[in-house]
Parts: structure tokens; C-alpha cells; sequence
């Protein structure tokens, strides 16, 4: 088995996994419902929409469940810290999400046209309430948040719901919203005709270029205008797990460090870019899947870009930087991190298999002649 410093990093690595698997699928349900009430002009384009997602959409949210079990058991002061200090915002999220299955399940109960557009909006809102304010929350990490843990390891959390929206953390959002949108209106283009198809790829090359400027303007910001942080003399390796026995510094210069110290690291800006570009490119030349692998790879290049910054650390402190966790020194016990990874080892591998089993078997672009064709048996 490895040793406990190798552990956690791979589970840092394998939660930045989780956290890319949950944005690369349900990413594009979010972001295909974010643009249905504008891409889709009629009833039955609506549903298309609706329906290219209704097959695999729980499925796909299960990736964020995952991510929540895997911070839970493997970095439990973070879970603790986060859920406890950022609970308006968590419960925001979650209730954003609940307006997806319920309007699923009810849209289509009654052939109503005002009932329908109310539900229309309920979804909109399940898409990009969360597309959003994940954004928001990765620009937080960069700005710190405003907790401090004592001598017992116990957190006060001292900001407040409204404290979280910062212009730069907004950006952020920004950021998330149009590049989950455009990830969105690549996945439309693949599997819808006619005009909704035509409008998805409006969609898409327009979210491309919002993506693309929030994407620069949010790094330029970051490396001349918010003070990053480093570790002052490394960690002490084999050592008791204790957040409060590092140093950590506050400099212009922290969130860049990495870049400057890892060369390789630029590659994940680089790629975030270059997705963006190849996605822009995709829907100017109406090529669904090339849009698509576009903005899968904006998805990757932007959360290794935001991981890279912050490594090693996963929760700052704006308030108190010697209480910001690390994957050093925030991870579980070495034996639960073993376990886990066993787990992981046998599983995961398996649920790819079965989702893109499913995925082939539930393939095919839908029309408005399948939603007339099968008026019950759909969404």
C-alpha cells in the first residue's frame, strides 16, 4: 500500500476527478436546461430539449453525490468547515436542484400553456442557479473564506451568505455559467435537428466567447489584483495531523507560485483556452461534436487551472491564514484513505462501463416527429 503523503495526494487528484466527471456530465444538463427556455420557441422544441437529457440526468447527478461522499470521508475537517460555514449557500444549490426532478416529473402533466412556461423557468433555474453559484464558490477558495479554528480544531465561520458575493467571485460565476451553457449547447447540437439545433449553435458559439473573456479577464485578476498564499517552510511530513502547526504567508504572488515552480502547470490554462476556441470553432462551423469536445476540454483545462493555484491548499482562510486546510493536513486517517482508494480501484471503473453502455444504447438525435409520436411515454 502507499505510504500516507502519497495517499493524500492521490486522493487530492482523485477528487479534482470527481469534481471534473460531475461538471463534464451533469455540467451538460445544467447547461442545456440554462438555454431551453430561449433556444426552445415551441412546446414540442422544449421537450426535444428537455428529453435529450431526461435518460441520463440522475445518473449524472450521482458524480456530485460522489464528490460530497469522497470530501466526507476523506477530508472531514473540510466537509465539517464547509457545510457548517456555507450552509445559505449550500442550501441555495440544493433547492435549485430540487426544481429539476419536480419539473421533469410535472411539466408535462397538463396541457397548459402557462403551467408549462412556469416549469420551463423552474428548470432554467435548476440549471443555472447551480451552474452559477459553484463558480461563485471555486472564486471564494481564491479569496479566502472567513473562518478560524481554535485550539480544539473547532470552526467559526464569521461571514455571511451575502459576504460571498464578491466581484471576483461573481466573475467566477460568470465563468462557470457560460462554459457549462456552451457545454450545454454543444450537447443540443448533437442530438437535436431544424431550428432548435440552428439556436443551440447560436447558443453555444455565443457562451463560447462569454467563456472565453470572463476565463482571461478572471486570470488576469488573479495574478495582478488578490493576494494569494503560501506555505512558509513546506510541511512536516509523517507528522500528527495538525492545521494549526504550519505557517502560511500572504503574498501577491501565492496563487501564481505554482506556475512559476511547476512549468508543466500552464498547460491547464492553456487548455482551458484552447477548449473554448475549439468550442467557438465547433458551433461556427456547425460541428456538434467537435463543440462538445471543445468545451469538455474548456471543463478540464478550468478546474485543473483552479486546483493548480490553490495547490495545496483546499479551504483558505481570509481571516486567519494559519487555520486554512491543506490536503496535508486536513485528509482522514492513513487506513480510511486505503480503504477508500480500494474502493474506488473496483467501482468507479465499473459505473464508466455501465454509463457508457448506457449512453450508446440511448443514443440518436430527437425530433418534434418523437415527442408526437410518443406524446405520453416522454418528458
Amino acid at each position: 500500500m502507499f505510504d500516507y503523503e502519497t495517499l493524500k495526494l492521490i486522493w487530492w487528484v482523485l477528487i479534482g476527478v470527481l469534481l471534473i466527471g460531475f461538471a463534464l456530465t451533469d455540467g451538460f444538463d445544467m447547461g442545456a436546461m440554462a438555454l431551453m427556455p430561449f433556444v426552445g420557441k415551441t412546446d414540442n422544441e422544449r421537450r426535444v430539449a428537455i428529453n435529450t437529457i431526461a435518460p441520463h440526468w440522475d445518473g449524472n447527478q450521482v458524480w456530485f453525490i460522489t464528490a460530497g461522499g469522497a470530501l466526507f470521508a476523506a477530508w472531514p475537517m473540510v466537509y465539517a468547515v464547509a457545510f457548517s460555514g456555507l450552509y445559505w449557500a449550500m442550501l441555495a444549490v440544493l433547492f435549485a436542484l430540487f426544481c429539476r426532478p419536480v419539473g421533469f416529473d410535472y411539466r408535462s402533466k397538463l396541457e397548459n400553456q402557462q403551467w408549462r412556461s412556469a416549469w420551463d423557468w423552474a428548470l432554467f433555474v435548476g440549471g443555472a442557479a447551480p451552474a452559477l453559484l459553484f463558480g461563485v464558490a471555486f472564486g471564494n477558495l481564491f479569496l479566502g473564506l472567513p473562518f478560524r479554528l481554535d485550539e480544539l480544531l473547532r470552526s467559526t465561520y464569521e461571514g455571511s451568505f451575502f459576504g460571498l458575493l464578491h466581484p471576483f467571485a461573481l466573475l467566477a460565476g460568470v465563468v462557470s455559467l457560460s462554459m457549462l451553457s456552451a457545454h450545454g449547447g454543444a450537447w443540443l447540437m448533437l442530438r437535436t435537428d431544424a431550428a432548435l439545433h440552428a439556436r443551440a449553435r447560436i447558443a453555444t458559439r455565443l457562451c463560447s466567447l462569454v467563456y472565453l473573456a470572463a476565463f482571461a479577464a478572471a486570470g488576469l485578476w488573479l495574478a495582478t489584483g488578490i493576494t494569494g498564499m503560501t506555505l512558509v517552510g513546506g510541511i512536516e511530513l509523517g507528522g500528527a495531523i495538525n492545521p494549526l502547526a504550519k505557517q502560511v504567508s500572504a503574498t501577491n504572488a501565492g496563487w501564481m507560485g505554482n506556475y512559476a515552480t511547476y512549468p508543466l502547470m500552464r498547460i491547464a490554462p492553456l487548455l482551458g483556452l484552447a477548449g473554448g476556441l475549439i468550442a467557438l470553432l465547433g458551433a461556427q462551423l456547425n460541428r456538434g461534436a467537435l463543440a462538445f469536445i471543445g468545451s469538455s476540454l474548456a471543463i478540464v483545462g478550468t478546474i485543473c487551472t483552479a486546483g493548480f493555484a490553490l495547490f495545496p491548499f483546499v479551504f483558505p482562510s481570509s481571516i486567519d491564514p494559519a487555520s486554512s486546510l491543506t490536503l496535508w493536513d486536513a485528509a482522514s486517517s492513513h487506513k480510511t484513505l486505503g480503504i477508500m482508494l480500494v474502493v474506488v480501484g473496483i467501482f468507479v471503473p465499473l459505473i464508466l462501463a455501465y454509463t457508457l453502455w448506457c449512453y450508446t444504447r440511448m443514443w440518436g438525435r430527437l425530433t418534434d416527429q418523437s415527442i408526437e409520436a410518443n406524446p405520453h411515454g416522454l418528458y
